[in-house]
């Protein structure tokens, strides 16, 4: 069974393939949503980008991006310019499914002056 390893909470569970990230995260009582969003939950179906998460490693074990997701992380400004530069780490964890082993970091800044965000 695939296993995500939430970083910044030293959270590590099992899961089955397949499995929704943002689902897995919530079984798991790791904090998806920041800011006002921690009160106004999305439904899941990925047009707020609110739960958008840093995979750090084993980005090729989760299915790839939908077009869906694509249009909805660059119709919105804070996931678009997160997502510069590492459009296959950053992605909306409603929309992601696991695969394999993966890291992630949720809640990702935004890195407005470094060389992430100009690179």
């Amino acid at each position: 069974m695939p296993t995500i390893k939430f970083v910044n909470e030293k959270k590590t569970v099992e899961v089955p393939e397949g499995a929704n990230l943002r689902e897995e995260a919530f079984k798991a009582g790791v904090e998806v949503y920041w800011g006002p969003h921690k009160v106004l939950h999305c439904p899941g179906l990925g047009t707020c980008t609110s739960c958008k998460m840093n995979i750090v490693k084993g980005e090729d074990n989760v299915a790839p991006q939908s077009m869906w997701e694509k249009f909805w992380m660059f119709l919105n400004p804070l996931s678009f310019f997160a997502r510069l530069g590492q459009e296959k780490q950053i992605r909306s964890a409603c929309q992601t499914k696991v695969q394999g082993d993966i890291e992630v970091e949720t809640q990702p800044g935004v890195n407005w002056h470094g060389e992430r965000f100009w690179g």
